[in-house]
């Protein structure tokens, strides 16, 4: 392919992770449930004009193992990711999505001045929601789907576990489609589903302090998302000072993984609007 550059040895000191492309640096967050893999029709996009980096986080294809001994943050997956950040030279754009839209969010607030531009879709940062409104509220129903795979995981049901959390963010029957090589994948990065939750919903930053990120964002979510994503959403809409935001009709919260032709030509028209200066 043309223009792609591909590194699947990084130094030992980085964090494993997907590399194309030349130009100005972008760093892509993948979800959960997924890794750095789901990039790839998004580094092709862009590889002629931007380097992209797209690392694995704990728990993710190549990513280093989540920590037995400890209860890991959002903050530590930032830290764990800094020499990928590094590595994008200064100032680079943020990619994240769900899980990694939570990670982005923190990344950019340790350290603005090296974000020229921020990309989210559908950040899961369920803890503003438990902020902003008492239970029962609108993160109940991922809530309940973390509890009931964490009981499964228990007794030994990862199939159990895996099966409720993707039919919650993708619809009843989205994990029987699913192909007996994406069930093994999932399956097998199901064990951390606990400790996502813990991560996403024990984040003590509040809403306020993003109202700090004065750089360019594009907030996306798809029209057929769950209460949860669509909250988290509405909370950032309040408090980030240069946002765009955009609503894929007909998509769900796995856009990006699902109808990556869409989304990918939106995040390349924003990023195109919003060049390293």
């Amino acid at each position: 392919m043309a223009g792609r550059l591909l590194e699947d040895r990084p130094p030992l000191a980085v964090p494993y992770h997907r590399e194309a492309g030349i130009g100005p640096g972008v760093v892509c967050i993948h979800s959960n449930a997924s890794s750095s893999a789901q990039w790839r029709p998004l580094m092709d996009r862009l590889a002629p004009r931007r380097r992209i980096q797209a690392p694995d986080t704990h728990g993710a294809g190549r990513g280093p193992a989540w920590p037995a001994d400890r209860t890991l943050t959002l903050r530590d997956e930032v830290s764990m990711l800094e020499p990928v950040f590094a590595r994008a030279g200064t100032p680079f754009a943020l990619v994240g999505h769900s899980y990694g839209g939570a990670v982005a969010l923190l990344a950019a607030l340790r350290q603005p001045e090296r974000v020229n531009a921020l990309v989210l879709y559908e950040p899961t940062l369920f803890a503003l929601i438990d902020a902003a409104a008492p239970r029962p509220n609108a993160a109940d129903g991922i809530r309940e789907t973390v509890a009931r795979a964490a009981a499964a995981l228990a007794i030994g049901g990862r199939r159990a576990a895996s099966e409720g959390f993707i039919d919650y963010w993708m619809g009843g029957g989205a994990w029987s489609a699913k192909t007996q090589a994406q069930r093994n994948a999932i399956e097998a990065a199901a064990v951390n589903l606990p400790g996502w939750g813990r991560a996403l919903f024990r984040e003590a930053t509040p809403l306020a302090a993003f109202g700090a990120l004065d750089m360019p964002v594009l907030l996306m979510q798809g029209s057929e998302t769950t209460p949860a994503a669509r909250a988290v959403a509405a909370l950032l809409s309040q408090v980030l000072p240069r946002l765009e935001t955009l609503t894929f009709a007909g998509l769900g919260h796995m856009g990006p993984v699902t109808h990556p032709a869409q989304v990918d030509v939106a995040i390349d028209n924003f990023l195109r609007r919003h060049p390293v200066p």
